[in-house]
């Protein structure tokens, strides 16, 4: 006959969450990687029913009755925090030697992966646990630091729909997404504002430094977009120098005026690249959902593009509000007299 030791080795190798019980209902040995759950708490020597909480069946209280549970699938909890579901079954010994129970984590075994640091070590090799966690790892190198271990088709989806929606030099969204919000505003008449950005001289940063500066203009322009703007706020790369920005139930033109100022005034600070100075600027225009009375995207848009193009006519590093006048070319906006183009070099 087999000897506890024997036994406790066996199951360790095989069933590493295991539970081995004492004829009264102690715990004589458990899995190293059942003990990894509360590494400072002995389980040894605790009763089993007032270690673990019995949720199904719910009246199962003492030994003998645990017993007659035999090949019913338990369904338990830790009693203290964290409290992680477990499943498990339980097996009599032969002459009233005890019992074994075999726990696993069912569903929640990506929760325990995240809140115990388990690993591929901790599982039976022959554990399906073991396939999900090769995925689990993978996806968590692919989507770095940021992606959780919770990996769910519906994370997939939703990873796969974000990186359709992001403009990859700048992290920001890009046009696809800037329409399907648009979208989503007409549908819940919510109130909105749009301005469109576009860079001032950026050409001659590409045509002098080269691209890699250009990226790199780019790249900080959106950075200091993100700065001035509000977290639920719509920050969308829709050409190359052009940026959208959806403000939704901002409509006070004091305070549009001033997130347009103070882009501008940032963007105009110099920005140090491989030793040599980019300078740039930046033109706005604004148009608000309130000024139609069916809002759509490509109007607002045009809408949009008018007040840019006012402003750059106007002598660029400017931000001009939509009127009517400006669709019909009745009225030239005037602006204050800018200073010389910047200069790009060292």
């Amino acid at each position: 006959m087999i000897g506890v030791d024997d036994l406790a080795n066996l199951l360790e190798r095989l069933c590493p969450m295991y539970v081995l019980l004492d004829p009264t209902g102690h715990i004589s040995e458990v899995g190293p990687t059942l003990q990894k759950l509360r590494p400072e708490q002995a389980m040894p020597g605790q009763r089993f029913l007032e270690l673990f909480e019995l949720l199904r069946p719910r009246t199962v209280t003492t030994m003998p009755a645990l017993l007659a549970t035999s090949g019913a699938k338990l369904h338990l909890r830790l009693r203290d925090d964290p409290q992680t579901a477990l499943k498990g079954v339980i097996v009599p010994l032969p002459d009233g030697q005890g019992a074994v129970v075999n726990l696993s984590f069912g569903i929640s075994i990506l929760d325990a992966v995240r809140d115990y640091a388990l690993t591929s070590a901790d599982f039976s090799g022959t554990d399906l646990a073991i396939e999900l966690l090769y995925l689990v790892e993978a996806k968590s190198a692919a989507m770095e630091a940021s992606r959780t271990l919770n990996l769910r088709l519906q994370g997939a989806m939703i990873a796969a729909e974000e990186q359709a929606f992001t403009d990859t030099l700048t992290g920001l969204k890009n046009r696809r997404a800037m329409d399907h919000i648009l979208d989503r505003y007409k549908a819940g008449n919510t109130p909105f504002s749009m301005m469109h950005l576009d860079l001032d001289y950026f050409k001659t940063v590409n045509d002098t430094l080269g691209h890699a500066a250009g990226d790199f203009v780019l790249q900080q322009v959106a950075r200091v977009i993100v700065e001035e703007t509000r977290g639920d706020d719509t920050v969308a790369r829709v050409g190359g120098d052009e940026f959208v920005l959806l403000f939704a139930n901002l409509l006070n033109k004091e305070r549009l005026d001033g997130i347009a100022k103070r882009l501008i005034e940032r963007l105009e600070e110099p920005m140090p690249f491989n030793g040599d100075i980019c300078r740039i600027s930046a033109s706005a225009g604004t148009v608000l959902s309130t000024q139609f009375s069916k809002p759509d995207g490509a109007e607002m848009l045009h809408a949009a593009d008018l007040a840019l193009y006012a402003a750059k006519r106007a002598g660029r590093a400017c931000h001009f509000f939509y009127t009517k006048d400006m669709a019909h070319n009745a009225v030239q906006p005037t602006a204050l007299p800018r200073t010389e183009r910047p200069k790009t070099g060292s």
